[in-house]
């Protein structure tokens, strides 16, 4: 089997980003059709952006995982910067492969590169299994995450 690479998305791994986030969704129906504009012009910001990262995970040549890095300035821990980590998805028929592992592993390290002080993500409630899986790699429950929504 050949190495995962991790690297930045392109506008070409939409389509399999796209995919991912469709086929795990919390709530269910949450994404729209892939050619939705809005999925582009919300690439088009996070690139731009240099304090986030859309991730796509290669194996084979196939975009098989994602995820987004975020790099967080704040006043707290003497202004120290935290990473975000969010919308990790794995293909599913990759699952169980320890590919989340190697992805979030990378991810804390290139949180480590940037000086952050933490790392911090959220999980649904609901994702037990996913709560064991950070609970392996080192991540604690400290916090109760809420949710505010806006519109529809």
């Amino acid at each position: 089997m050949s190495a995962l690479i991790l690297r930045d998305a392109t506008a070409e791994d939409l389509p399999a980003i796209l995919a991912m986030l469709a086929e795990d969704t919390i709530p269910p129906q949450r994404e729209a059709a892939p050619d939705d504009p809005r999925y582009r012009a919300a690439f088009e910001a996070i690139d731009a952006d240099p304090n986030q990262r859309l991730i796509a995970a290669e194996l084979g040549g196939r975009v098989v995982g994602t995820m987004q890095l975020s790099f967080l300035p704040g006043l707290s821990f003497c202004g120290s910067w935290r990473g975000l980590i969010e919308a990790v998805r794995i293909a599913a028929d990759l699952r169980g492969q320890r590919l989340g592992e190697q992805m979030i592993l990378w991810a804390v390290d290139q949180c480590r590169a940037r000086d952050c002080k933490l790392v911090q993500l959220t999980s649904s409630a609901s994702r037990t299994a996913a709560h064991r899986f950070y609970a392996r790699l080192g991540f604690v429950q400290s916090h109760v995450g809420m949710k505010l929504h806006l519109r529809d």
